[in-house]
């Protein structure tokens, strides 16, 4: 029998730090919230951007661009995962199932009605713009895969290391960016989706041993580098990607961006005593609690219900004002409200994918504890095989491929083989797919094994 909210709320330990948890939710609530209102879409059935139209607005994402946040939340998580699973495999498929699960429900629901849509020849217009668009969340699933892949490693130097592992992350971002924009050498920028991320996460860690003592210092830091670079250096004022720009804070990351996320970081670190007391509030603490167990089934399908909404508006003659007039803001109350009561029937649909079938084996861990109760000593905890570790790794890089290769190309031309570039190979759909799925059998198998 499930267990209500209110139950897990009753039980959760006073020792349970609740702010990080209530930065989890709120960070993907304001990325969902950004792309809700970033799409704009034509009465011709195009897609465009609303920074893009109104590019006064872009200063927005130096407040609105969390995505940094929740790296840093998973940092904190991953460590603390880590130390109380210290098996590579088993730490893989704990803390991948309820991420690679309803990923794999997104990437299978997606590709049956692609292919359905392609052979009925009902892939045009609008329709052919969102399987394309509904794949990009996507990135965040495989720079998230990177992040507990390199867990285990970047872990130990953190614990050997503290503040002089960051900095080393932060070095080889500088590196890069000076080897892209000063050397003009080809390629480099994509080691900043490797250096930029991975030293956010590592500011987790520091955060999981308590360790970012000066958060207005680093807030500051983060501003004013932030700040500089865009002022006097080739980066955009954005913190998104924008439509037709020649340098992208996002893609690939740039130091400018890692600005950025240290600001975000010690803004939010500052705020750690309210924000505390707030998710103990036993009402905030149960709304946390339920947004948790549906988190990632929402983000992933938050595109698909937007466009979802435009495209019953194109449908049903519903007028679509020019992007960023008043009566385009005026529709916009309406639009956010039905794409969030769609999201919420996707959820319903599928949230049965974040909350894998363990009943049994909790009930054979349980049968055990008491065998051994009986037997006066205590089960022996599994401990990984040795060939679990490695199966776990080819999975998660697998599987790392397939997402990133899904979210370039789309679920558009998986009948044509349409490619799209990863770095600078070249992948299709079927292709991204296949890697996805095998990747994840993989890291279950080896799950399993341990």
């Amino acid at each position: 029998m499930a267990i209500s909210v209110r139950e897990l709320a009753a039980r959760t330990p006073v020792t349970r730090d609740r702010y990080i948890d209530l930065l989890r939710v709120a960070s993907l609530a304001t990325v969902v919230l950004g792309h809700w209102l970033m799409a704009a879409v034509t009465a011709g059935g195009s897609v465009g951007n609303l920074l893009a139209v109104v590019p006064e607005l872009q200063v927005l994402t130096w407040a609105l661009q969390v995505m940094p946040v929740f790296f840093f939340v998973g940092g904190f998580s991953h460590a603390l995962s880590y130390r109380s699973r210290p098996g590579y495999a088993t730490f893989l498929r704990a803390r991948l199932q309820r991420l690679l699960r309803p990923t794999m429900v997104f990437i299978g629901g997606w590709t049956a009605a692609a292919l359905a849509l392609r052979l009925t020849g009902a892939d045009g217009g609008l329709t052919g713009v969102a399987l394309r668009l509904v794949a990009q969340p996507l990135w965040f699933i495989g720079v998230y895969l990177a992040m507990v892949a390199f867990t285990p490693p970047l872990l130990r130097l953190h614990e050997r290391y503290g503040w002089g592992a960051f900095a080393a992350l932060v070095a080889g971002a500088v590196a890069v960016d000076v080897l892209r924009f000063a050397a003009g050498v080809p390629y480099v920028e994509f080691l900043n989706f490797a250096f930029v991320w991975l030293a956010v996460h590592q500011l987790g860690f520091l955060r999981a041993d308590d360790r970012i003592r000066l958060p207005a210092a680093l807030a500051a830091g983060g501003l004013v580098g932030a700040a500089a670079l865009v002022a006097l250096g080739p980066y955009p004022l954005s913190m998104v990607g924008m439509p037709g720009e020649k340098v992208s804070n996002m893609a690939p990351p740039t130091f400018a961006l890692l600005c950025h996320a240290l600001w975000l970081v010690g803004a939010v670190e500052l705020l750690r005593g309210p924000g505390g007391r707030l998710a103990r509030r036993p009402a905030v603490w149960r709304a946390v609690i339920a947004a948790n167990g549906v988190a990632m089934t929402a983000f992933l399908w938050h595109l698909t219900a937007m466009l979802g909404v435009y495209g019953a508006m194109l449908a049903l003659d519903v007028p679509l004002p020019e992007p960023a007039t008043g009566a385009w803001w005026a529709q916009v109350p309406v639009r956010l409200a039905v794409a969030a009561v769609l999201t919420a029937l996707l959820v319903a649909v599928f949230r049965a994918a974040e909350r894998p079938p363990e009943r049994r084996a909790a009930g054979r861990r349980a049968a055990g504890r008491r065998e051994a109760g009986r037997l006066g000593s205590a089960p022996e905890a599994p401990e990984d095989t040795g060939r679990s570790g490695p199966v776990a790794a080819l999975g998660i890089t697998l599987c790392l491929f397939g997402v990133l290769g899904l979210s370039m190309v789309g679920f558009g031309g998986l009948l044509e083989g349409r490619t799209a570039l990863l770095v600078a190979v070249p992948v299709t759909a079927p292709a991204a797919v296949g890697m996805a799925l095998v990747g994840w059998l993989l890291v279950e198998r080896a799950g399993r094994v341990t």
